[in-house]
């Protein structure tokens, strides 16, 4: 993991385009563990009754955060970070601390779904989070919890729907409830994974459709730890009485979020790009953005190694409309490519994104313009025209996909610096690592092969 303040992402696209004959290819790399399926598999592990066992987790600013809040509580929890695996002992639904403080950092799965657990069980838990939580939205889950029965204590009245905020739980005083999820699908996941522990069938209306892609996550993780939750017609999920989560060893799938900016570097650079283990039948949403590079003019294709992505035979892609609700975390990725497409790119159903770790519409459209890129912004979507980008010292909000997103942009055009690159600790603390291992393969193209 970088500790530099900056990184000057090297420009390698003049030495690829220089060789004569193309990549025998593919470019082939590893990503660590989906920190979504992580931080749900601990949730859901807490709350199996019996030992499980968490292979292929992610180790990031997020999930020890998370696996550090288990601890808190009272659960025997141990890491071993070596061999990418975590233990975990669940009580069955028991909290096994009537009273404890809990640090969730910026990770906003563990802010959601801790926050849900703890206000619907039995005790006090005083909850805090990093200024940049402290921003995001919680007031839609928080008002959940009131109106099933528990109490929310705020530090600040101010700073109401907001953490920090204390939380004195009395159980699941109904069984049924309504909640928004117009700015996290997380308020949904996190009502669904706890609500087995309801004595009754319990129900969830829902209004807003964002995120269903990370929905369907959640009640797949669910269904695998044996508790089925079921979508009715009229935007209510159901979840029947007497369900019970099983202890379960448990292997996690690679990070496809992360897997993307890899995959993106196919149209880029012109490159045919596979990563490790990552396939079609993903959980996670973000394996959609493989549709949308194919829209561009990429192929790609499910192989026994993973998804191999080749770019566009004529070397050139297409500007296009993108409907990215499913697939959210990676418009800051077609962003970052979006000005070297042949014509403009629309990116829509984001209007979510202004309230994650960054108003991302609003840092796309300002690291895009100081490089000189025309964008055209609304509150749901980004337009984004063709340009060559002119170098820029990239802020990142210390939000992590900016960091990551935005490297792309130096790979083939110069002079792009990444300020504080280490806020990618938050879910792939390697990246730069990994991505200076790629780049550190075309350094020495002078006097490498005509094949990869």
């Amino acid at each position: 993991m970088s500790t530099d303040t900056t990184y000057s992402v090297p420009c390698i696209y003049p030495s690829i385009q220089a060789k004569t004959v193309p990549f025998a290819g593919p470019l082939t790399v590893n990503v660590p563990g989906s920190k979504s399926i992580t931080n749900r598999a601990l949730l859901l592990a807490t709350l199996a009754k019996g030992t499980s066992c968490l292979r292929g987790a992610l180790f990031s600013d997020d999930s020890r955060h998370f696996l550090q809040c288990i601890q808190d509580l009272g659960f025997e929890a141990e890491a071993d970070e070596e061999n990418c695996q975590i233990t975990v002992k669940g009580l069955g639904g028991r909290i096994p601390r009537p009273e404890a403080k809990q640090y969730v950092g910026s990770a906003g799965t563990a802010a959601r779904f801790l926050t849900a657990c703890l206000g619907l069980s039995h005790g006090i838990y005083h909850m805090d989070a990093s200024e940049q939580m402290r921003r995001r939205p919680m007031a839609p889950l928080l008002n959940a919890l009131k109106e099933l029965g528990c109490e929310i204590l705020y530090e600040d009245e101010r700073a109401e729907g907001h953490f920090p905020f204390t939380l004195q739980s009395h159980g699941f005083r109904k069984d049924s409830i309504s909640v928004n999820i117009d700015s996290s699908s997380q308020f949904l996941s996190a009502l669904l994974i706890v609500s087995c522990l309801c004595e009754k069938d319990f129900t969830i209306q829902i209004k807003g459709t964002h995120g269903m892609a990370y929905i369907e996550m959640t009640r797949k993780m669910m269904g695998q730890f044996g508790v089925h939750a079921r979508e009715t017609e009229d935007r209510t999920f159901l979840t029947k009485a007497g369900q019970h989560y099983r202890a379960m060893d448990y292997q996690i799938e690679p990070d496809v979020s992360a897997a993307c900016y890899f995959y993106a570097m196919s149209p880029l650079l012109h490159l045919p790009v596979l990563v490790n283990h990552v396939h079609s039948d993903s959980l996670q949403g973000d394996v959609a953005f493989i549709e949308i590079l194919k829209k561009t003019g990429c192929s790609a294709k499910d192989t026994l190694q993973g998804i191999l992505v080749t770019p566009p035979a004529d070397g050139i892609f297409h500007g296009i409309t993108a409907d990215m609700s499913a697939c959210s975390d990676q418009a800051i990725t077609l962003a970052a490519i979006a000005p070297f497409a042949d014509s403009p790119t629309v990116i829509t159903g984001i209007g979510h994104i202004r309230f994650q770790e960054s108003d991302r519409i609003q840092a796309i459209v300002t690291e895009l313009t100081k490089m000189g890129i025309s964008c055209r912004e609304t509150g749901n979507s980004i337009t984004i025209y063709p340009g060559s980008p002119q170098a820029s010292r990239v802020e990142t909000y210390d939000d992590h996909r900016m960091a990551m997103g935005f490297s792309l942009i130096g790979l083939r055009s110069p002079g792009i610096v990444i300020d504080n690159p280490g806020c990618c600790r938050k879910t792939f603390e390697d990246y730069f690592e990994v991505l200076d291992n790629v780049t550190a393969q075309f350094q020495t193209l002078s006097c490498m092969p005509d094949s990869f």
